[in-house]
């Protein structure tokens, strides 16, 4: 079976030399604990974690699946094991408070974890991925008491947490939200209703599972104006902050889904069930979608993870599949045939993948710092901090979401694609990362849904442009540095253009749009593609320039490793990114030829 092995050079690479996490850490409160030396320490464990205990349940989590009896989830075998060692190794609080039983190390620390944890084994990860969710939530809006209540046992990850929006009547549309909260005598209320999709709604991992739920009040406002924010608990905490009486929240089904089939999706059903008001009243969504920019980071890793474990089953199978000689001669005149790593098209697959796979994750890890100070920012109370970074990271995120997610899909099939009918049988276990990844450009959002917030939103209605024009300043500046490197020149002058160009086209779509409002939905998709594969050039540009001076002063990794940077970079700006000039040309084709076809005259049957 294949196995999953942390990529710590190329993070490391990343966190020090890119990025300087050691210097960014010493401007946080939360970094005084995140020395170099800690840091080590703590992405080598938890790489050891996830390669040893994770990954192996990866394959038989998917062929077991969860199991609904009598309306309790069963996880498949070694699932429980697994979350005990993680709870014993105080992963779940590794970026939580002090105060409530956490290591208060920064909010980026829980994404390097993350993602090791969701590439070695997405299933598992999603589990006490919900509950950061309901952490984060309790922490920022709930009462004084919410707060000793709930937050110790879920940093400690004796409980669970899960997010419940959805509905079967609406998605991403939560005006249409309909679950009831009664209000009682007592102060709480009793919450009637239906949710569907709740990634973790039940399980056996934990001993509670405390829901977050979007529900109206009797005298709402229609819309998304009326709705609030409830915690709901499986089991109603008792005097001593332990488990009491059964809650009337119940799982009536689990979803039958093409991937992920080790996280337990699970139909929620509310029946008069005991709830607590947190935040205000009718301002459910914007407590709910307070951290929806880290969330969104969260979920971009489900593009970079697979396009990495993908990339690592096929390198090493495209080393060992001897089929026909290369084109240009035999390589291994001793054997019967060539490895598949020396045909040229076979080379063209494993580096998109691996080209996606580093270049999305530096994508990350230049957001996550951003994250860093915006979380700084809210625990100082300091508003304006808050507002300047998340409107930072508000631009990068549907860019993040979007495009990673769709570029990891292209690399999971890529990955498939090495390994030819082999990589159709489950047992290589190429098709369940395709499965498994599929999810990942749906849920937190559509790729469409990214790309209307991004330009839509983001771009035109809150900065009518503006956003594009402060980020692209930056990588232009950037690239102006490296003009006189001779290796880096062709890739510095060809970001550069990209940056006059994407500010051209943010003009040219606002100025349609003022004619046809449909211009901005048509162009969205191709403006959110176009944005990544900039986005991911600059990130390319900025690790080819370390690597560039690296070899030439000298760095912790060997020459080898930078001269691939180097070779890796070339390919993406050479091979990769003339995709963005498709979707340039395809945001400024005209609505007619979207538009023009009736409803009614879409298919033509009997």
């Amino acid at each position: 079976m294949p196995v999953y092995k942390a990529p710590l050079r190329d993070m490391k690479f990343l966190l020090n030399d890119v990025f300087d996490y050691p210097r960014h850490y010493q401007t946080l409160a939360s970094g005084e604990n995140a020395t170099p030396d800690i840091v080590d320490a703590i992405l080598s464990e938890c790489g050891r974690f996830c390669e040893e205990v994770l990954s192996p349940l990866y394959q038989s989590g998917d062929e077991e699946g969860c199991h609904l009896e009598n309306g309790e989830v069963i996880t498949p075998k070694g699932y429980k094991e697994a979350y005990e060692q993680y709870v014993m190794g105080g992963w779940q609080g590794l970026s939580a408070p002090e105060e409530f039983g956490g290591q208060g190390l920064p909010a980026s620390m829980g994404l390097l974890k993350q993602e090791m944890m969701g590439t070695a084994n997405w299933s598992f990860s999603m589990y006490p991925g919900l509950s950061l969710g309901a952490m984060n939530t309790i922490y920022l809006h709930g009462d004084e008491q919410q707060q000793q209540t709930y937050l110790a046992p879920l940093t400690e990850g004796r409980w669970g947490g899960t997010m419940c929006l959805t509905e079967p009547q609406c998605g991403t549309d939560l005006g249409q939200v309909k679950t009831r909260a009664e209000p009682q005598a007592d102060g709480s209320y009793k919450l009637t209703g239906t949710k569907i999709f709740i990634s973790s709604g039940e399980h056996d991992l934990t001993e509670n599972i405390v829901h977050i739920v979007l529900a109206r009040l009797p005298d709402a406002p229609k819309g998304t104006k009326g709705i609030s924010l409830f915690i709901v608990p499986k089991f109603l905490p008792d005097a001593q902050g332990g488990v009491g009486e059964r809650n009337a929240v119940s799982c009536g089904a689990l979803e039958k889904k093409m991937g992920i089939k080790a996280s337990a999706t699970c139909v929620m059903n509310f029946d008069g069930a005991t709830g607590y008001l947190i935040g205000p009243e009718n301002q459910g969504l914007e407590c709910m979608f307070t951290f929806m920019n880290t969330a969104r980071i969260g979920t971009a890793i489900q593009g970079v993870g697979p396009a990495e474990l993908s990339y690592q089953w096929a390198l090493d199978y495209a080393k060992e599949r001897r089929s026909m000689r290369a084109l240009s001669g035999k390589k291994e005149p001793d054997e019967v045939a060539d490895s598949l790593i020396h045909h040229a098209d076979v080379r063209r697959m494993l580096l998109t993948q691996k080209a996606i796979a580093e270049g999305g994750r530096s994508m990350l890890y230049y957001a996550a710092k951003i994250a860093d100070h915006m979380v700084e920012a809210h625990t100082a109370g300091d508003t304006a901090k808050v507002e300047k970074y998340d409107d930072k990271l508000g631009f990068l995120t549907p860019i993040l979401k979007g495009f990673l997610t769709e570029l990891g899909c292209e690399a999971t099939n890529l990955g498939m694609q090495v390994f030819g009918g082999h990589g159709y049988i489950r047992e290589h276990g190429m098709e369940q990362i395709v499965r498994d990844t599929r999810i990942a450009t749906l849920y937190e959002g559509t790729t469409g849904i990214q790309a209307l917030d991004l330009l839509g939103r983001k771009v035109l209605l809150m900065t009518q442009g503006g956003a594009v024009r402060e980020f692209t300043l930056k990588v232009a500046n950037f690239a102006r540095k490296h003009l006189t490197n001779k290796q880096l020149r062709p890739m510095a002058v060809e970001l550069l253009k990209l940056t006059a160009q994407w500010n051209l086209l943010t003009v040219r779509v606002m100025l349609a749009a003022r004619k046809d409002r449909d211009v901005v939905s048509a162009a969205a998709n191709d403006f959110l593609m176009y944005s990544g594969y900039v986005t991911m050039a600059y990130m390319w540009l900025r690790q080819a320039a370390v690597a560039s001076d690296r070899l030439e002063n000298g760095g912790d990794e060997s020459d080898a490793f930078y001269r691939t940077k180097l070779a890796t970079a070339e390919f993406y700006y050479e091979r990769l990114l003339p995709r963005a000039q498709a979707h340039a040309t395809s945001m400024l084709s005209p609505t007619r030829n979207l538009m023009q076809v009736a409803p009614e005259e879409m298919a033509f049957t009997g």
